[in-house]
This record gives C-alpha cells, sequence and structure tokens, in this order.
C-alpha cells in the first residue's frame, strides 16, 4: 500500500481568477480539501483546497497560491494526494479504492483471473474493473460481498465468485 491516497485531479482553469477545475475522489467529493493540505505525487508542490463550488462533472475550486489563469492552467492534469495517516482508519468490511488497484484477483478455487484496473461507481454499488491477460476487454465485477467475499490487503489478493458470464 501507498502511504499517499490520491484524492483528486486538476482537469484545468476555471475562469480567469486562477480557481481549477477538479474532480474528487473521495467519498464526499465536495470534502476532498477538508483533511488536510493536498500535494503532487512527488510531494514537491503543496496546495491548501477549498472547494468553492459544483459545477458540470466537477468542482469549482481555489488552491493556495495559485491566482492567475495562467498558474492554474500549469496545473491541469496533476493529481492531488493526501498522507495516507490523515485518513481515519475504516471498518474491516469498507475499503479505500486506492487499496484495491492493483490487487491480484483469484476465484473460488484459485485460479488468477486478473487484477484490479479501477473502481468505478455508477450510482448502485461500486464496480472493479479487472484486467485480465489475454482478454480484449476488461472484465467489471460488482465489488459486493456475493461476488467478492474476501479481500486480503495483506496478502495483496481478493477472492472472487463472479457471476456467470462475468469472465
Amino acid at each position: 500500500m501507498s502511504d499517499k491516497v490520491c484524492m483528486g485531479a486538476i482537469m484545468g482553469a476555471f475562469g480567469v481568477r486562477g480557481e481549477v477545475r477538479v474532480k474528487s475522489f473521495s467519498a464526499d467529493p465536495a470534502a476532498m480539501g477538508d483533511y488536510g493540505p493536498l500535494t503532487n505525487e512527488d510531494g514537491s508542490r503543496e496546495f491548501n483546497v477549498k472547494i468553492l463550488r459544483p459545477i458540470k462533472n466537477a468542482f469549482a475550486a481555489r488552491l493556495s497560491g495559485v491566482n492567475t489563469k495562467e498558474q492554474a492552467d500549469e496545473l491541469k492534469g496533476m493529481q492531488l494526494f493526501l498522507p495516507r495517516e490523515a485518513l481515519p482508519d475504516l471498518p474491516d468490511d469498507e475499503f479505500y479504492h486506492a487499496d484495491l488497484i492493483g490487487l491480484e484477483v483469484l476465484d473460488t478455487g484459485g485460479e488468477v483471473l486478473g487484477k484490479v484496473r479501477s473502481v468505478q461507481n455508477h450510482g448502485a454499488t461500486d464496480i472493479l474493473e479487472i484486467f485480465a491477460p489475454g482478454r480484449k476487454t476488461t472484465a467489471l465485477l460488482p465489488f459486493t460481498r456475493e461476488a467478492v467475499p474476501t479481500v486480503d490487503l495483506k496478502a495483496g489478493r481478493i477472492i472472487a465468485d463472479p457471476p456467470e458470464g462475468v469472465f
């Protein structure tokens, strides 16, 4: 597990006064800046993030030290990270999406199905996007107790009992 968790990404400038358009990856999207300062991936830049208002598919935000459209434009594509220790501990049956990405997925018989490429949510439940070698497309596995009975972060694997037709 990484010692940092990606909380969002800067999609570009928003307006002419240094505001940015950010996509939030936190459970409460408007709270991405509430845990403390966020950094770029290597930690060389730090920003206090103030979410201003929701906008289409993102949020308008103000970052400390960013005062012009040109400064905001330079940050386009930058991911924003938070130290893991700043996040609250989760109950045993809840997981940060960042911790699931990259885990190996095996079926209940021990056969390797692939690796988690991303975690998506389109409203109903989380869905694991699994890259399986030899497949032309990724598999989408519902992240439910029935389809994913075991997540073992220490061992770096997920045991899945996928519904018929997923793999």
